[in-house]
């Protein structure tokens, strides 16, 4: 009777998570990237963001690439906030022709700083664009974003994809970057629903975002309640695969370490906080919030899903004799398998990635001992420092 009730516990959770991924990947396989009107009726004004918290090691860098665009220069306005700088990465970026606004928290947090700027900034844009310290923007990305917010799109998440690969750990991260793309963005707009946000490469309506920024608190995580905030007020997250922004991948295990452990923590924090409000949403018809409230945040990461799923699918072989449905299992795995390479960019099959292979049990012991040192990690600011990387064209 305990092995039935574990099997069928495991079954339906397990049946989940491969259903749940095989949907989102099919549907990203019928996206359609964002028809662009050859004549747009004008330009918006646009002001770019980006928080630096001790990040003098990339922000000169990305402060100058981010006047880099095919937009209209006199239509955006790029804002530094530093927390934490030195006094020559200040006085530099003083001297450049952008927006600096210093700030200073006795406990930092990406909401803290963008608020105390939107307060700060003197200028009347329409619409917001976050990037974080070490994003380059494509030349094309503010042109596309101007293009898709005429056109009624009040909130664009753009693709973040790898400006690095320099070792497996890095590979890996960009690799799960587009798999979270292919799915979360492609898949979730195919089907209607939100995108995710990633908390960077995303465009809103200004008003609209000081408005929310201004009632929330989060330290961690800020882009999973501000998704959520969105999609009560009416506001899906459009995905625009084609307004890419490079973002650094962390090549180092510390780093990667702490940024999962933030990552897992804010996502079973928000799922705890909202999913009530999640199931009374889903009776009351809106299935767009209870899937970036519940669905997404209720299973483990995907690493540890298929960590977990593989090791069953073995066992199961074993012990078939005590189980119901023994091929069930392999079966599952093969589905989830299937579901994830239909997920992964050509570009991505490379000896790269038969080599970064051999890394994943290590990475994958590493999660899992991440998941039960995660609790309160919201609570604290955890940094994600970053180093100055080149652009893969």
């Amino acid at each position: 009777m305990v092995v039935f009730f574990l099997e069928l516990v495991l079954l339906t959770y397990f049946s989940y998570f491969v259903v749940y991924n095989l949907v989102l990947s099919i549907a990203g396989l019928f996206y359609k990237s964002p028809q662009l009107h050859s004549q747009v009726s004008g330009f918006k004004k646009f002001a770019v963001f980006i928080p630096a918290y001790k990040e003098d090691g990339v922000i000169l860098e990305t402060a100058k690439k981010a006047f880099n665009q095919s937009y209209p220069k006199e239509f955006y306005d790029v804002v530094v906030i530093g927390d934490s700088l030195q006094p020559e990465t200040m006085e530099t970026l003083r001297s450049m022709p952008l927006t600096f606004i210093p700030v200073s928290f006795e406990k930092s947090t990406k909401v803290k700083a963008l608020n105390t700027a939107m307060a700060a900034y003197k200028g009347n844009p329409d619409y917001a664009v976050i990037l974080d310290a070490d994003n380059v923007m494509d030349p094309d990305f503010l042109t596309i974003l101007n293009n898709l917010h005429i056109q009624g799109k009040r909130a664009v998440q753009g693709r973040r994809a790898a400006k690095n690969k320099s070792n497996s750990l890095s590979f890996l991260d960009g690799l799960s970057e587009e798999i979270n793309n292919h799915m979360l963005g492609k898949g979730g707009t195919a089907l209607g629903l939100s995108s995710a946000l990633k908390g960077s490469g995303m465009s809103f309506e200004f008003n609209t975002l000081r408005e929310l920024l201004g009632v929330m608190v989060s330290v961690g995580g800020f882009d999973r309640e501000l998704e959520l905030m969105l999609i009560r007020q009416g506001t899906k997250v459009y995905y625009a695969d084609s307004a890419i922004v490079y973002d650094e991948k962390v090549e180092k295990r510390a780093v990667f370490e702490n940024q999962r452990k933030r990552w897992i923590s804010s996502q079973y924090f928000y799922l705890r906080k909202y999913f009530v409000t999640g199931i009374q949403k889903l009776f009351r018809g809106d299935l767009t919030f209870f899937n970036s409230a519940v669905l997404r945040n209720i299973q483990l990461p995907r690493l540890i899903n298929l960590g977990l799923l593989s090791g069953i699918a073995v066992v199961s072989l074993f012990i078939s004799a005590y189980l119901t449905s023994p091929w069930t299992w392999p079966a599952l795995f093969a589905v989830a398998m299937i579901s994830t390479l239909m997920a992964i960019p050509r570009e991505y099959f490379t000896y790269q990635l038969l080599i970064s292979l051999f890394t994943l049990p290590a990475i994958f012991v590493k999660m899992t001992f991440l998941l039960f040192k995660a609790k309160g990690a919201n609570k604290t600011f955890i940094h994600t420092p970053h180093q100055v990387a080149s652009v893969r064209k």
